[in-house]
Parts: structure tokens; C-alpha cells; sequence
């Protein structure tokens, strides 16, 4: 059995004529009479009653009529949905992201995205940059808001900026320096430093290792965290200082200072990484959609 044979039967079912039918999908009466006793034969039932001039469902035929119509529903809606995957408006996709550096780029690229494409479901995965990378390259991922990689690390991906943020000294609001207007590496030094761990961001500690060399010491790294979240209690807590990208100010709110670095690196680099190659339509689109969001927050 072919969907040709139900398209067949329900068209004659419904016009109960063979002619009305043939004419209808543009076959020939013999034709389509004959593709309806090979259904007939194969399910083993009959399906009309004929005579000279028409032909009336069977209590069979009847019942067979609302299967056939749904079953050819639900191959229609397949075939739509599969050109909508390939196009690019319907399906799902995978997003990583890190939190603290995507805090003001994902809510309107989301919002924008959604906007062009509402048929397609948004997965939001929190993860390091290490795992991003590793989840793009299996296809696990569709694309990744993170801070730029290195080049060696960027091979068979593509790379798009999105926005640059300084470096801040996050501190608590009640320690002795919060209410500093600048903030000199030295003094940074001599304090606890809460940091990111190791094991998942061990860029963090490459920019660390680059911005403390000029003064020849090392940090006083006092805990390593897995989580933004659990940093910035840290930190509230008096436990020592944070070294953040300016834009966690929307997330810490009154809960911490942000305070500038007398002498910093140059901003850090944030964008979306994704593989250029066939299947990136999606997220093409969303990379877009990131872009058109930033733009939405420019002062």
C-alpha cells in the first residue's frame, strides 16, 4: 500500500464518482479503478458498493475513509515540517552560553529570535568555554555565546563579536575600598582573590597570569568557583576580591561594587561561535538575531 492508493481512494470516496475523481487528480478511469481494487485486494475488504453510474462507501469503506484521510494529514504535515527543519523555520536549537558574559547579550537575542522564528524551540545550555567548544564540535551544540578563544581553538568554527567589556574589581559593599574611584593592581595583590576554577575556565586564569605579570607577584587566589552564582556570594561575604567583565553590574545590582582597574587588558571580547558548514542555517539566523539584540541595548 502506497499513499497513491489513499489519495485515490479518498478522492473517489468523496466525489463517489470514478470520473469526478480521475478528472480531479488528472489520472485516467481505468487507472484509478484499478489502483482501487489492488487496495481493495490487499486489505481484503471492499470498500464501495458500485453501480452503473457511482459508487457509495462500504460500512468498511466508511470507516477506512477517516484512517486514510489522517494518515495522509499526518504525511502532509511531515513533508512540511521537514522543508520547514531544512529551511530554517521550524526545529530546535542548542544554545551554550556563559552566564556572566552573556547577562546582556542572550535575553533580546532570544527575544528577537523568537520574533522571526516562533516555531523554533531555543535550548539554553550553561556551561565553560572548554565544554562549548567540545559540545559544537560533536553537533551537540548549534552555537555558543562565549568569550573570543583563542585562534588555534577556533578552527572549522566561525566567529562573530558581539560586544566588549572591561575588566572590573568586584568588591563588597561594607570593605574599606569600595568606595575607591580607581582601583591599582597592587592593591589588588595584597588581597584574597576569589576566581573562577581552574579545571573549567582555564582561560580565566591565562588573563589572570597576563595581568598580573607586570608586577611580578601572583594573586592570592583565596577559593575557585564553578558558577557565577557562587562567586558573587563569595565575594559578598568578604571572603576577597573578584575580577568580573563590567557587564555582571545588571546581575550583582547592590550586592557588590564594581570598581576599574587603574591598568587593565584591553576589554574582553564576547560573541557567538558556531561550525560554518551545512546545517548552520539556524544558527545563522540566531547570530543575526544576537546582533540585532545588541543593537537594541546601545546607550
Amino acid at each position: 500500500m502506497e499513499l497513491r492508493h489513499l489519495r485515490y481512494f479518498v478522492a473517489v470516496a468523496e466525489a463517489e464518482n470514478v470520473s469526478r475523481a480521475a478528472l480531479k487528480l488528472h489520472v485516467s478511469q481505468p487507472g484509478i479503478s484499478r489502483q482501487i481494487r489492488d487496495l481493495e485486494e490487499e486489505i481484503g475488504v471492499q470498500l464501495f458498493e458500485r453501480s452503473a453510474k457511482s459508487v457509495r462507501l462500504t460500512a468498511a469503506g466508511g470507516a477506512f475513509l477517516t484512517e486514510a484521510r489522517a494518515v495522509l494529514q499526518r504525511a502532509d504535515e511531515a513533508v512540511s515540517r521537514a522543508r520547514a527543519v531544512a529551511g530554517g523555520t521550524a526545529g530546535e536549537i542548542h544554545i551554550g552560553y556563559a552566564p556572566s558574559l552573556t547577562v546582556q547579550i542572550l535575553p533580546p537575542a532570544l527575544r528577537k529570535f523568537q520574533e522571526q522564528f516562533p516555531k523554533v524551540r531555543a535550548v539554553l545550555h550553561d556551561l565553560s568555554t572548554e565544554e562549548m567548544l567540545a559540545q559544537l564540535s560533536a553537533g551537540e551544540l548549534q552555537v555558543a555565546l562565549t568569550v573570543r578563544p583563542p585562534a588555534s581553538q577556533l578552527r572549522g568554527f566561525r566567529f562573530e563579536e558581539l560586544a566588549r567589556y572591561a575588566l572590573r574589581v568586584a568588591v563588597a559593599p561594607q570593605h574599606e575600598l569600595a568606595n575607591a574611584k580607581m582601583i591599582r593592581l597592587e592593591q589588588v595583590v595584597r588581597e584574597p582573590l576569589i576566581a573562577y576554577s581552574r579545571k573549567d575556565y582555564p582561560e580565566y586564569h591565562t588573563m589572570l597570569e597576563k595581568l598580573f605579570a607586570p608586577t611580578g607577584c601572583k594573586p592570592r587566589l583565596a577559593g575557585e568557583h564553578d558558577s557565577v552564582t557562587s562567586l558573587i556570594a563569595a565575594v559578598e561575604s568578604g571572603h576577597g576580591f573578584a575580577l568580573v567583565p563590567e557587564c555582571l553590574a545588571c546581575m550583582v545590582g547592590a550586592r557588590l561594587k564594581l570598581l576599574p582597574l587603574s591598568h587593565s587588558l584591553p576589554p574582553l571580547a564576547v560573541g557567538a561561535a558556531w561550525r560554518g558548514a551545512v546545517g548552520s542555517g539556524l544558527a545563522q539566523h540566531f547570530v543575526a538575531a544576537a546582533k540585532a539584540g545588541v543593537l537594541t541595548q546601545a546607550p
